[in-house]
């Protein structure tokens, strides 16, 4: 049975996605948020010695999350993988629909329609100091053009550029849509944010993961995006 399987994940999304399928991880990412799991380090840095030391059945490690170099090690030690790549809603089903069947469980996607443009220029800070935001071939970038939002700077060769000060000064800018991560935007940021332009924190979790919150997050994002132009209007 699926939940018997010793599965290791190296990826928050995929952590959050398996326990809603019933099957819990035996270890995870500290950025899992999972504390009653067990952790082998980072997206990043990996503690590959004691994933080994687990047995797993498998490890799920997603291309945009986490290095080519562990993938590789892992697979050298003789150790099951499932190599997800997530780059844009548009990957979500097939890549869930993969890995529900490696592991035998049933996996139902349905997104809302996409919405017709609102005709709002949004600046995404994932970072300051420097400012840094998030390409078009990202998958945030990806649900906000679904919520018919469209990000600035997007057009830029880096998927995760850096913005300069007098790019934003230079720079035509309807809202600041602030994700509580990877950069803990929060309330102390407002007047800071708001000094760019109008500014509205959004879950960074609802932006940045997919898998099973994808359908409910874009339904929250939605709603959230709604009330901040509602009150813009007013």
């Amino acid at each position: 049975m699926a939940s018997s399987l010793r599965v290791v994940s190296l990826v928050p999304s995929v952590t959050e996605t398996l326990l809603s399928w019933g099957i819990e991880p035996v270890a995870c990412t500290r950025f899992c948020e999972q504390p009653s799991i067990d952790h082998v380090g980072g997206t990043k840095d990996p503690n590959l010695d004691a994933i080994e030391k687990l047995k797993p059945d498998l490890v799920v490690v997603d291309r945009e999350e986490n290095r080519l170099e562990d993938y590789q090690a892992l697979m050298s030690r003789g150790i099951e993988m499932e190599s997800l790549h997530v780059a844009s809603l548009d990957d979500v089903d097939s890549e869930m629909r993969r890995l529900a069947a490696r592991l035998g469980v049933d996996w139902s996607h349905v997104l809302s329609a996409p919405r017709p443009s609102r005709e709002l220029r949004a600046f995404v800070p994932i970072w300051r100091q420097p400012w840094m935001t998030i390409g078009a071939n990202t998958y945030g970038a990806s649900v906000l053009s679904h919520l018919g939002v469209d990000v600035l700077f997007a057009d830029l060769d880096d998927p995760y550029p850096i913005i300069e000060e007098r790019q934003l000064v230079d720079t035509e800018i309807d809202v600041v849509l602030a994700p509580s991560e990877p950069y803990p935007f929060g309330e102390r940021h407002i007047e800071l944010l708001k000094s760019i332009a109008p500014a509205v924190l959004v879950d960074g979790q609802d932006l940045f993961w997919w898998g099973a919150r994808t359908a409910v997050a874009i339904e929250r994002l939605d709603q959230n995006l709604e009330a901040a132009i509602d009150g813009g209007r007013r």
